[in-house]
Order: structure tokens, then C-alpha cells, then sequence
């Protein structure tokens, strides 16, 4: 059982002084990031391969229980029918080798125009992956919140391949206007898609889209920790992926959480003490 909680990004220019050193190059950014989280969602692989000096650095600048989800590229989950872009998946995994001994997780993100007629070939992409790592899809066509056949199917199919449906909650960010650009920004890129509860792998994921005015996330960050907890006691490996609309605060909103799962992350510069009473 382990909780791999983490943000969108190990680099932000609001953190050096709060969560990273102030005087760390950008490409030192890491190290201190990994000494506080234990994964990160990794988001430039969806616009290109990562070069193998880039790879080996973040090896060796991470723990040996640091995890990386990568998420396959969009000539995979975004080009044309996933049964043709197979060999592009198989050699995106083959690239990041350098870091498979710390891949946590490969994330396949389909868009929302990805339907109930791409279920077949997402069939034969996930039969035809090695089966050595584990695999999140996350799905945004409405069909599959639907609660029909289509979302049924496609729950067999992951469960049946031993792949985690990826939740995404981004409550949050549309429960007030947007007040802010970042916030206005968000609520015009990220889905605006129901939050259906539901482990199909042995290691669910949970992308927690919050907003930047930190109060305002606990209603809904808060009934996800029984739910966590629950999973944790049956065995199963959870990742947590703290966002907020500018990712500003993501740092102290993954820590007041990591509190509240009786799992506090250690110190860091800019983390301010978390409410007292406010859970239990």
C-alpha cells in the first residue's frame, strides 16, 4: 500500500522560496521537489519524447521510490485510430528506458471526441503493451459517464486489462465565476466531466483540479479521504495529482491533504501550518 502524492509540474516560478531553494537552477528544480513528493504527472511527454540526457538526470535526481507518469504522446492518444498508433506507444515506452525503473504509471489521455467506437482499438492497445507496467486511461467523451453501455464496456475492458480508470475532479475550478484569469483559463481548457467513483486496477488515480483560493477546495477535497483511505487498506497503490488553476498554492493544498490522509509531507519553505479541527 502506498500513497504517491503529487502536483502537474515539479517546477513553477512561484516556488522557488516556498517549495524549491531559491538559488536552484531550473534544471536542479527536482531535487528538491522530490524531497517533499513522491511522483509527479509528467505532461511534456504529451508533446514529444523527452531526450535521453533529460531522462537520465531525472534519475539520478530522484529517490529510488520517486515515481514519473509519463503521459503517452498525442501521436498515440490524439492522431488518428489508437488500433494504428501501437507501434508509436510501444516505442514511446522503449524510449523512456532510462526511467522505466521509476515509471509509477503511463497515462493515456483521449480526448472528447474519443467515443464508444475507439473501444475496440483501445482494446487491442492495451493487449499489445508490456505488461511489466501499469496503465491509466482517462476518457472525456460523454458517452462514457453515461452510465449505459458504453461506460460499462469500457469499465469491463479496464478491468478486465488490470488498467486504472483515471478520475478527474475539477469541481472546484467551475463552482464560482472566474474571478481571475488563471481561473477563466481553466475553465475554458479543463473538462467539465461528472466524477464517477471507480477503481479498475490495482492503482487508482486521482487528478484533483482545485481552485486557486485554497478554503474553497476543501468540500470537495474533503470526502476523497475515506475514499483514499479505503483503498489504501485494501492493498492497492494510490496516485493523487494536486492541480489548481495557476498552481500557485498546489504545494500547501497537496499538503493540507496529505495531512488530513494521516500522511504529512515534510517540511518545506512557504508550507503554512494546516487548520486544526477542520476533518474530524
Amino acid at each position: 500500500m502506498s500513497l504517491y502524492l503529487g502536483l502537474s509540474q515539479w517546477s513553477h516560478p512561484a516556488w522557488p522560496g516556498q517549495l524549491l531553494g531559491k538559488d536552484l537552477k531550473t534544471t536542479e528544480h527536482l531535487l528538491d521537489y522530490a524531497r517533499v513528493f513522491k511522483a509527479v504527472e509528467g505532461n511534456t511527454s504529451f508533446y514529444g519524447v523527452p531526450d535521453t540526457n533529460s531522462l537520465q538526470r531525472w534519475a539520478g535526481q530522484t529517490p529510488d521510490d520517486f515515481r514519473f507518469t509519463f503521459k503517452f504522446p498525442a501521436t498515440v492518444s490524439h492522431q488518428g485510430r489508437l488500433a494504428d498508433n501501437i507501434t508509436i506507444a510501444q516505442d514511446f515506452i522503449e524510449q523512456l528506458r532510462p526511467l522505466q525503473h521509476k515509471l509509477g504509471m503511463l497515462m493515456l489521455q483521449l480526448p472528447a471526441a474519443c467515443g464508444p467506437e475507439q473501444l475496440d482499438g483501445l482494446e487491442q492497445l492495451l493487449a499489445a503493451l508490456p505488461d511489466r507496467f501499469q496503465y491509466g486511461v482517462e476518457v472525456r467523451h460523454p458517452a462514457f459517464f453515461a452510465k449505459g453501455e458504453a461506460e460499462r464496456r469500457l469499465n469491463r475492458l479496464l478491468l478486465e486489462r488490470g488498467a486504472n480508470r483515471i478520475i478527474m475532479d475539477s469541481r472546484p475550478v467551475f463552482s464560482c465565476p472566474p474571478t481571475t484569469p488563471a481561473l477563466a483559463d481553466a475553465q475554458q481548457k479543463k473538462p467539465k466531466v461528472p466524477v464517477h467513483i471507480i477503481s479498475t486496477g490495482p492503482a487508482p488515480v486521482v487528478r484533483f483540479i482545485g481552485h486557486p483560493e485554497q478554503p474553497l477546495n476543501r468540500p470537495f477535497w474533503q470526502p476523497w479521504v475515506p475514499r483514499i483511505l479505503a483503498w489504501l487498506d485494501e492493498g492497492k497503490s494510490v496516485y493523487l495529482f494536486v492541480h489548481t488553476a495557476d498552481n500557485r498554492l498546489a504545494p500547501q493544498l497537496a499538503a493540507e491533504i496529505a495531512a488530513a490522509l494521516h500522511q504529512p509531507l515534510p517540511d518545506f519553505p512557504g508550507l503554512a501550518p494546516g487548520p486544526q479541527g477542520s476533518l474530524f
